[in-house]
């Protein structure tokens, strides 16, 4: 009997200790304590909202107990995560920027019990109040197998995985926490795996080669563009409609934006970072060429765009022999092209060159409408990732491979310009800010993307903070900042969430 009591005694005094355990620590840490004590050490970077070391301890701690299945602890840490949303909304209302967003990749790991959990604690301890998930990429979707309409394979498949929604998880964790979450998506980059399909012949982009981006890697004059980016035809109706599929897939998920990325064409080096010639533009798809000779207002136009894409220029012989085909008709005409300009070779060469490069232009920013329709008849912010210098003139006649077109987007779209620039003291990335500030409309959201991490220099960018402390003395206007990318500042996490097995 005695034995009996002495057990009994001792469950109790366990539980007891137990209960005392998770009261301290819910003591601790729902007090305003988390953002404000902390160490000399740490002061600045706590200006920017980031929690000290032992308030990121007990809450691990506590979401330890919590996951072990104890209905107090679990109580508890709710309650934990819901006052420090409310103390990060108030830090953050004080605090430049306003909107901290982080980059974030999700791996099937993730889906492990307590995995995003841990992941989000991580965000907000660093003062995160938006996560931009990335959904696609590579050719692979962020929807579970069982519910996914698209194109594309699911990142997490296998037996038994088929209903696995990590991306409406990481919405619901984030918004758990007040954290804003974003669904992150490529846009003319489809992915190795889509040039597989029977219709790739007809939806992907090709050059005045006559190959597409992956078959240019191969032959090694793509310059940057990596193993699995395949680009498509921007004028491809059916790479249009598979695209608003997988949007449309995104939005039931109801994230609170969505940011396009990749609106542009490959990226080569040396001399393939310039285009200076017709065969080196992303025109030569079956769709991209019909779409540039129907923009010819007359037979004689028609006729030389073709030869001109054809033969990458044009001759005194091919507009004689144009003149006599269609002799009724006066001065080649296309889209924009005036009337009472001059017909001499050189002068129809240099215009029929620009009209090339439209052209181009034009189907990136048609099909970036394409993307956001959806978004914005929801009434959901749609961002635009690009690079700042992506849209330049480069020497006499030439433009950046890219073709990005970013001062032309839409100015109802939030401008996400990756400033990556490399100089010790901040002042490059300064000006690529400025330089978007500048082209930007009246009223445009621009919200810097940068590359780094706090507290030391990475690859050559500086600290983050030296980077925003200089971006807010030049341009205090700006209210939201993004840092490029998880894995940046957590990278043994990252590995461990990337090669685990779910």
């Amino acid at each position: 009997m005695a034995r009996f009591w002495i057990f009994i005694l001792q469950q109790r005094y366990q539980r007891f200790c137990r209960r005392f355990l998770i009261a301290l620590l819910v003591s601790l840490l729902i007090i305003p304590l988390g953002f404000s004590q902390i160490s000399r050490a740490q002061s600045q970077l706590a200006a920017y909202c980031q929690l000290n070391a032992e308030a990121v301890s007990q809450t691990d701690t506590l979401r330890q107990a919590a996951q072990s299945g104890d209905a107090e602890a679990q109580q508890a840490y709710k309650t934990v995560v819901a006052q420090q949303a409310e103390q990060l909304r108030q830090c953050r209302a004080r605090t430049w920027p306003q909107n901290q967003a982080l980059w974030l990749r999700l791996y099937p790991c993730d889906a492990n019990p307590g995995a995003l959990d841990e992941l989000f604690d991580r965000v907000i301890s660093r003062g995160y109040n938006m996560v931009y998930v990335e959904a696609f990429y590579d050719g692979q979707v962020l929807l579970p197998a069982s519910d996914n309409p698209t194109v594309w394979a699911s990142i997490v498949r296998g037996e038994g995985r088929e209903n696995i929604d990590l991306l409406q998880a990481a919405i619901d964790k984030g918004r758990e926490r007040g954290i804003k979450v974003y669904a992150w998506l490529f846009t003319l980059n489809f992915g190795y795996s889509y040039s597989l399909r029977p219709e790739a012949e007809q939806t992907l982009a090709r050059n005045g080669r006559g190959e597409n981006t992956l078959t240019a890697l191969a032959s090694g004059g793509a310059g940057t563009i990596h193993a699995n980016e395949v680009f498509v035809d921007p004028y491809s109706t059916q790479a249009k409609r598979d695209y608003h599929t997988l949007v449309q897939a995104i939005l039931r998920r109801q994230p609170d934006g969505v940011l396009f990325d990749y609106i542009r064409y490959p990226w080569g080096q040396g001399g393939e970072s310039v285009a200076s010639q017709v065969q080196n533009l992303w025109i030569y798809g079956p769709s991209a060429q019909q779409a540039l000779l129907d923009r010819a207002m007359n037979q004689k136009g028609r006729d030389l765009i073709y030869r001109y894409v054809s033969q990458g220029r044009i001759t005194a012989a091919d507009l004689s022999a144009v003149n006599s085909l269609y002799p009724n008709e006066g001065v080649p005409l296309w889209q924009g092209r005036d009337p009472n300009s001059a017909a001499s070779v050189e002068r129809l060469q240099s215009e029929l060159w620009l009209l090339s490069v439209a052209h181009a232009v034009q189907g990136v920013l048609d099909f970036l409408q394409v993307a956001i329709y959806p978004v914005q008849q929801r009434g959901l912010p749609a961002g635009a990732v690009f690079f700042p210098e992506a849209n330049q003139r480069v020497g006499t006649g030439g433009y950046d491979s890219r073709l990005q077109p970013w001062d032309r987007f839409p100015s109802s779209m939030e401008w996400h310009p990756m400033s990556y620039a490399l100089c010790p003291d901040s002042s490059c990335i300064v000006e690529q800010v400025r330089r978007v500030l500048s082209m930007a409309p009246d009223g445009t959201q621009v919200m810097p993307v940068l590359a780094g991490t706090w507290g030391q220099t990475n690859g050559g960018h500086p600290p983050l903070e030296n980077q925003m402390r200089a971006i807010y003395q030049a341009t205090p206007q700006i209210n939201t900042i993004s840092h490029f990318a998880y894995s940046w500042q957590d990278p043994e996490h990252d590995r461990v969430r990337k090669f685990c097995r779910l």
